[in-house]
């Protein structure tokens, strides 16, 4: 006999449930269950932050430009999608990037990796940092690793193996810049684990580095060219894997369905899934892929313990200013991918990226495209004072135009705000994630996704999304 068809609704269109309902269908038909699907975006188009446009031959990100290829899903679902061979990595030629330092972009030491050198030489002739600060970096060398398994914050880890300098000058604008966070308040053990397992098997951070630059294949050019090659993105932009998704997903996806909040249904089983509209949909199961302040508010009725939870998650927000010009208007060679900007430098950016330089075709010849980033604890200040776009704009091509030598008006330029979507990922995060996933078992065919529980990244909200999926399909 036929099994009983299922029905499965997705709420968020974002790369998480994207990534959730394609797998929800491609599953359920590897495995012979007669599954409908429906995602529900509030917005009027799916992707979330990832946004691409095309003006006048320029390739414009709204949203994340790239992806890191060393967490496997992103790419595994690219080149399940079909659409590998569109995949473009970062310009060969230039593999490096800047830091402000009182008012002048210094390169990165080549061989320097987010907070400590894997390279000497270059890292000692590097005007970043004092000799004072080189000597405190370079004495972690001798300092003993830490014995207890406690949370520690971003700042005080790189404090403790390396010193206030290499913290301030490097390891905050750079991992801050990924996070768009503090941090002062950052769980190392919920964002870069990767230096805790340094710390245990090699009592050090240098010599981790040191190790992992003589066992490099990748490049004759040590950690900090590899690390530039591990990036990718799509000839025509990022809009490429949200396309194909969707189209993948030809009629499940209902556009402007802001959902008010859900009911389990006590007697049959299930779920009602109730819209802004009044409408009422029933469905057998159900994944949430939205922000956790949104989730919360979804969850309210169903159970307040976990919508608590998840309004435990704080998030920032933040803008990206893409801005064009003429290539003869700069004066700064824009020999690099781009430039970080330390909290002590005290300026509106927090990071810029040379859009056409970082990957080819970004901008017809003879002109330049770049991405300033406005975000955590400046931006949140400016939108309390309600800043406009314009003053974004503004204040984002002041810096940019002091720092670049840039005299003359851009072409154009294009403010992308995004409100409360940077998950923030503090001290005690991976505590409140595990009592977050033990209250979502009392909930039957029910799944969580998104950037609020084990990453940030584009791969991290692909596999969030795909593991949510299996688990629901499991429980038919």
């Amino acid at each position: 006999m036929a099994r009983e068809q299922k029905r499965a609704i997705v709420i968020g269109g974002g790369i998480t449930g994207l990534a959730a309902a394609y797998r929800l269908k491609r599953e359920a038909k590897n495995r012979d269950i007669s599954l409908e699907i429906t995602l529900l975006e509030a917005s009027d188009r799916v992707g979330g932050v990832i946004h691409t446009e095309h003006r006048d031959g320029f390739i414009i990100e709204h949203g994340p430009d790239a992806f890191i290829s060393t967490k496997p899903w992103a790419k595994a679902l690219c080149e399940e999608l079909g659409i590998a061979d569109k995949l473009i990595g970062t310009n060969p030629k230039v593999r490096r990037s800047f830091v402000l330092r009182k008012g002048k972009l210094l390169p990165v030491p080549e061989g320097f990796y987010m907070m400590a050198p894997g390279a000497f030489g270059p890292f000692l002739k590097s005007p970043i940092f004092s000799w004072r600060g080189k000597f405190r970096i370079a004495l972690d060398l001798f300092i003993s690793r830490r014995s207890d398994i406690d949370d520690e914050s971003v700042a005080d880890f790189v404090r403790r193996r390396l010193g206030t300098e290499a913290f301030e000058r490097i390891a905050q604008p750079m991992i801050g810049g990924i996070y768009t966070s503090d941090a002062e308040n950052l769980s190392l053990k919920a964002t870069f684990p990767r230096f805790l397992e340094m710390e245990r098997e090699h009592g050090s951070i240098i010599k981790a580095l040191l190790v992992q630059k003589r066992k490099a294949t990748q490049t004759s050019r040590g950690t900090s060219g590899a690390r530039y090659s591990l990036f990718l993105s799509f000839a025509d932009g990022m809009q490429t894997l949200v396309d194909t998704l969707a189209e993948k997903l030809a009629g499940c996806i209902r556009l402007c369905s802001y959902v008010n909040g859900i009911e389990k249904k006590e007697d049959e089983g299930g779920w009602r899934v109730c819209l802004d509209d009044g409408e009422m949909l029933e469905t057998d199961l159900i994944c949430i892929a939205l922000p956790a302040p949104q989730t919360s508010r979804i969850l309210t009725n169903v159970s307040p313990p976990l919508a608590k939870k998840l309004a435990a998650i704080p998030y920032t927000s933040s803008a990206t200013v893409n801005i064009a010009f003429r290539q003869v208007d700069i004066q700064h060679p824009l020999n690099g991918m781009g430039f970080v900007v330390p909290i002590t430098e005290q300026l509106n950016l927090i990071g810029c990226s040379f859009s056409s330089v970082k990957f080819e075709n970004r901008a017809p010849t003879k002109y330049v495209l770049l991405r300033a980033f406005v975000g955590g604890n400046t931006f949140e200040g400016n939108a309390n004072r309600n800043t406009t776009q314009i003053d974004l704009e503004s204040l984002a091509l002041k810096d940019v135009s002091n720092l670049l030598g840039i005299k003359d008006r851009p072409l154009f330029s294009i403010v992308s705000q995004h409100s409360q979507a940077m998950a923030q990922y503090l001290v005690g995060h991976q505590k409140l994630v595990s009592e977050i996933g033990e209250l979502v078992k009392d909930l039957p065919s029910f799944a969580l996704a998104g950037n609020a529980y084990h990453g940030i990244g584009i791969p991290d909200c692909i596999h969030s999304g795909e593991r949510a999926a299996l688990t629901l399909l499991d429980t038919i």
